[in-house]
């Protein structure tokens, strides 16, 4: 069933052509909202905002399998989600979300190197993707490259002062990379 329903998609490709973009601006604008939110309610309020913009760019198609993928992975399915995830990135390229997904399967697999090179992909395609970056953060910082981790965080809180956990985890990564240093 599930190779015959990726089969469909993918032989449907033209079909599922393209999902109307949301407007630039609209996603300007929810990242303005995000980095000057004057409290965690409506950081909050502006992370959601982005994340619907985000999933309002996939098609139908698309937007299934990224969830039947999202699904797996909470399964403990990564294999499964992978599929899903490859399936979404063919019929969407340019979605840096399917990369994102994709790189949290590679990385519950422990391809570590396949995670970063898609959340250097997904970066590519959208600068201000804030998860990737806090995945390339701990990803980073599972290599031991706590300056890099920092670095990455530090764009992350540049992005979205107000994440939860964000000033803590900022605190522990500038004590690593400090240690790093010497």
């Amino acid at each position: 069933m599930r190779r015959t329903l990726l089969a469909f998609l993918l032989l449907a490709l033209p079909a599922f052509a393209q999902a109307p973009s949301p407007a630039p601006r609209d996603l300007d604008r929810a990242f303005e909202a995000l980095r000057d939110a004057p409290d965690d309610r409506g950081a909050a309020m502006a992370d959601a905002a982005i994340r619907q913009i985000w999933s309002r760019q996939a098609t139908a198609a698309v937007a299934l399998l990224l969830n039947r993928g999202i699904r797996n992975l909470r399964a403990s399915q990564p294999n499964d989600a992978l599929e899903d995830f490859d399936a979404a990135i063919t019929l969407a390229p340019g979605l840096a979300d399917a990369w994102h997904w994709r790189a949290q399967a590679y990385t519950m697999v422990g391809d570590r190197v396949a995670a970063a090179t898609d959340l250097r992909e997904c970066l590519r395609l959208e600068p201000r993707h804030f998860p990737a970056l806090i995945s390339l953060s701990r990803l980073q910082e599972e290599a031991g490259d706590f300056r890099g981790a920092l670095l990455s965080h530090q764009a992350v809180l540049a992005m979205h002062p107000r994440l939860p956990g964000g000033a803590e985890r900022l605190r522990e990564l500038t004590r690593q990379a400090e240690g790093e240093a010497m």
